[in-house]
């Protein structure tokens, strides 16, 4: 049973199981698997924290990151992955740590607007399209969810609006994503605080370090979230207890142990495991830039989310309208698409979709800027991690949670209990 002060700490993020090996507080020597933004995250908590262990970070390639990485050209600059944070003190405890207060902003209150484009137009994400579903229906379907090892789809019996959602977080349609991985609170998965939850959120927002957040706001980093991964970086270069080892050749945890003699309760998987090809889904990642006057027929929003599994893309996001730094050159606007690989579209489809989701005009900028692997998370997912049990620890956005919130409150989690 967790204490108010650990819910007033983390919220939410207690309902998510944490996967740390016995034995973990007692190594001397800390194997850490994975460079991307988790096993980074670990790697600093774990380092400034216990200044006596020494940390190796472990790559497969030859960049720190993983997911995150931002990319730039000519005055444009879009995350390919994860662009912005939802509210969470963990998330604004490392900012302050780092010392990125003054590159770290709310986003744009005035884009906070979000649409689903389905049946040829589109509609502006509600509450009355909720009610207009029924709402006993959806009742049911919430209650239903608590008996655990349930579908978004069952969980949320919305017409497209589910798709829409599983779709721009895990690239997934709504019947394969379990409900307990994507939405702990709503299904009641783990534990309850011990305390009602409005006070749980009332004691949290007292603890953020620097600004308070306005509800259903994000915020994010001037440079993109490149600019957080290369903070990290620089502050672990900096500790003597710390050393990197980029383009390491790593098959399983125990391999490690093995080659290194050390136990396995000293390593940190941050990396996949034990999935196989089919587990993962793969999405195209495309910046799309227009001139204000071109595109003034695109309201100000946050995006549009496209569950048709016809559409050559399932989302737009409205990157130069969202953060508080720049995104594009002057008098202009930045857009980013994402593109399921199973939907089997070329470049050329998805740049002759601009005129459906987007507007008439040409764009004056259009590339694709990456691919992303997305693991599958089925329906009982994390009632399989619940009855895990593992010589080694497991961390990362591949393990027990998708979002940044995750990763950085997971990575605290771990220090706490080291």
């Amino acid at each position: 049973m967790y204490s108010v002060d650990e819910w007033t700490r983390y919220g939410d993020e207690l309902r998510r199981p944490l996967m740390v090996a016995d034995g973990l507080q007692n190594a001397k020597n800390i194997l850490i698997v994975g460079a991307g933004l988790s096993g980074l995250c670990v790697a600093y908590r774990l380092a400034t924290k216990r200044p006596d262990v020494q940390i190796e970070l472990l790559e497969k390639r030859d960049r720190c990151g993983g997911t995150v990485e931002t990319w730039t050209k000519d005055g444009w600059l879009c995350d390919v992955a994860v662009n912005a944070t939802r509210p969470h003190p963990s998330f604004w405890r490392l900012i302050s740590d780092l010392g990125l207060e003054a590159k770290f902003k709310p986003s744009n209150s005035g884009a906070s607007t979000r649409w689903i484009h389905a049946g040829g137009r589109r509609r502006k994400l509600s509450p009355w399209m909720v009610l207009k579903q029924g709402p006993f229906n959806v009742l049911r379907g919430i209650r239903s969810s608590r008996k655990g090892k349930k579908s978004v789809a069952k969980a949320m019996p919305i017409t497209g609006v589910a798709d829409a959602m599983t779709l721009g977080i895990v690239n997934d349609v709504s019947m394969n994503v379990d409900a307990d991985f994507l939405m702990p609170s709503m299904t009641r998965f783990g534990e309850d605080p011990p305390i009602k939850w409005s006070k749980v959120k009332r004691k949290m927002e007292q603890t953020y370090p620097l600004f308070t957040p306005r509800k259903g706001t994000t915020a994010s980093l001037e440079g993109g979230m490149q600019t957080l991964v290369d903070a990290l970086v620089s502050a672990l270069a900096s500790l003597e207890n710390v050393r990197f080892t980029l383009k390491a050749d790593i098959s399983t945890p125990e391999a490690l142990a093995e080659e290194r003699s050390q136990p396995l309760s000293s390593i940190v998987w941050c990396a996949p495991l034990g999935r196989t090809a089919t587990d993962f889904t793969r999405l195209n990642v495309y910046a799309v830039g227009y001139t204000v006057a071109d595109s003034r027929t695109i309201p100000v929003g946050y995006g549009t989310l496209i569950p048709e599994p016809d559409a050559p893309i399932s989302g737009v996001l409205h990157e130069s309208d969202v953060h508080a730094s720049p995104r594009a050159p002057e008098g202009h606007r930045l857009f980013r698409l994402m593109s399921p690989a199973q939907r089997g579209a070329s470049d050329e489809d998805v740049k002759g979709s601009l005129r459906t989701y987007l507007c008439e005009a040409d764009p004056v900028m259009f590339e694709k800027i990456g691919e992303r692997r997305i693991p599958s998370y089925p329906p009982g997912y994390m009632a399989s991690l619940s009855a895990l049990t593992s010589e080694f620890t497991r961390a990362s956005w591949y393990q027990s949670g998708v979002s940044i919130t995750h990763v950085v409150a997971e990575a605290e989690r771990i220090a706490d209990a080291v």
